[in-house]
């Protein structure tokens, strides 16, 4: 899926700080104008869509987002995988990119979104109370669950796919609006390949391997 280097989704907030720029400069002072330009240059750098390189491998989990690894740790999953997993879980600050790929190929067989709090991404327990999104993926390899979660200044989900979807190694689809954590289940045939602490590349780093 083909995205423009910063994501229309974001044209609303860049467009509406600029006329803001331009009405507080016209009736109040150049000064007064500076903060909602600067907001229109952030905006323009949060919706940005880097271009990334996709690992040229089959068997390579790519990361779903820019962050920092916060947990890699064993955990039950009942949505879709059914069974004891390990679950990578990847925090977005606000001046991450906000854009989400696709870790492997595979068809969506599962999705649910679930409504719930804001609470702040980095706190334990955010998977299973804030607002979030859930994309189940499988391919002739394995099976992996993919949750985009809420935070505070997170108050909307975007999704550019469905379920039954096909979709391809590092695929864009969707993001998470302003500041977020991702959480990805996979099950025990993949090795994990990234640690806690990790910066991580929408893409381009590889956080886990299939097996074979």
């Amino acid at each position: 899926m083909n995205k423009p280097f910063i994501i229309t989704d974001g044209y609303v907030f860049i467009f509406g700080s600029i006329v803001l720029a331009v009405l507080a400069g016209l009736f109040i002072n150049v000064y007064v104008a500076v903060l909602p330009a600067l907001l229109a240059v952030y905006f323009a750098y949060f919706f940005r869509n880097p271009r990334r390189r996709i690992p040229d491998d089959e068997l390579a989990l790519v990361a779903p987002a820019d962050g920092t690894v916060v947990a890699v740790e064993d955990v039950d999953e009942d949505l879709f995988l059914d069974e004891k997993c390990r679950k990578i879980t990847i925090f977005l600050s606000i001046f991450d990119a906000h854009v989400n790929r696709i870790p492997l190929a595979g068809t969506i067989k599962f999705q649910q979104y679930t409504c719930g709090r804001f609470r702040p991404a980095y706190e334990d327990g955010v998977g299973y109370e804030n607002e979030r999104y859930s994309l189940g993926i499988e391919n002739s390899h394995t099976r992996i669950l993919v949750t985009l979660i809420a935070g505070v200044l997170a108050r909307r989900i975007v999704s550019w796919v469905t379920l039954g979807d096909e979709l391809t190694h590092g695929q864009l689809y969707g993001m998470i609006k302003f500041g977020s954590c991702i959480e990805v289940f996979v099950e025990d045939n993949v090795e994990i390949c990234v640690t806690k602490g990790q910066k991580v590349r929408c893409g381009e780093t590889v956080i886990g391997r299939i097996l074979q």
